[in-house]
């Protein structure tokens, strides 16, 4: 299924944009008076009688044709793997630098002071 939009059919994704403008209309068509009040009637059948088109007059068929698989070539296969070595390189230059020069750097002793 190549036209799908989060999992599902364009028109699932239609009937709901319908189903959703018809009850706001209708819901907005409440507070009016007289024959505007009664077209929310009206607005409601029609949006039952396109869903039931919709429904039972699909355009697809019911089964997906199947398609062909795809297949994944990397193609920076060897550049990865030489950028990979170089940062492991440098990263244990570093930390062989850090723990030389920071962690076992040399303390030496206070003179005492003689009198």
């Amino acid at each position: 299924m190549a036209t799908t939009v989060l999992g599902v059919g364009i028109g699932v994704i239609v009937i709901a944009v319908i189903w959703v403008v018809t009850l706001l209309v209708c819901v907005l068509l409440t507070r009016a008076s007289g024959a505007a009040r009664l077209s929310s009637i009206a607005l409601f059948f029609l949006a039952v009688i396109i869903t039931l088109i919709l429904v039972f007059f699909p355009r697809a068929s019911e089964t997906p044709s199947p398609e062909k698989e795809v297949q994944i070539v990397d193609t920076f296969f060897i550049g990865r793997y030489v950028l990979l070595s170089a940062i492991s390189v440098i990263f244990l230059g570093s930390f062989f630098m850090a723990l030389v020069y920071c962690l076992l750097e040399p303390v030496y002793a206070k003179p005492l002071r003689v009198r």
